[in-house]
């Protein structure tokens, strides 16, 4: 691999790292997920150059399943507690089980794996209204 085809020159745990990053920047901060994504399709595209084919997007889905599992425990406990939001609460983890499937479904493209067809509940504007927008995360 000739290094004029890569795009980002940090090590491996470094693109990985700032992969992380601005995958965190463009569900958190929306208003600026044009330029979050674009960064984070240059590290995929470095990451894949180095590590193989399509080993960019396995290891953005990985970050990606992780956010989502984190965000799905933290809202599950807030939603045991019982406030005015409860229900909301509840249909939020619901709303964040199909990205989690759309993450594993990414990974099991790379490795040619079985997929969980059953994504029956998705809100993207369940997801902002609790600060989050995996719009575009996954491509």
């Amino acid at each position: 691999m000739a290094k004029k085809d890569r795009k980002y020159f940090p090590s491996v745990p470094q693109m990985i790292d700032r992969l992380c990053i601005v995958t965190l920047k463009s569900i958190k901060i929306s208003e600026n997920n044009k330029e979050y994504e674009e960064e984070a399709l240059e590290i995929m595209h470095d990451l894949s150059l180095l590590l193989g084919k399509k080993q960019g997007e396995f290891i953005r889905s990985i970050l990606v399943n992780a956010i989502v599992n984190e965000t799905m425990w933290s809202n599950e406990s807030k939603a045991r507690n019982g406030n005015d939001k409860q229900g909301k609460r509840l249909l939020l983890t619901h709303s964040l089980n199909s990205i989690r499937a759309a993450s594993m479904n990414a990974m099991s493209d790379v490795v040619k794996g079985r997929k969980d067809l059953k994504r029956d509940y998705m809100s993207p504007e369940l997801t902002k209204e609790f600060g989050y927008d995996f719009d575009g995360v996954l491509k």
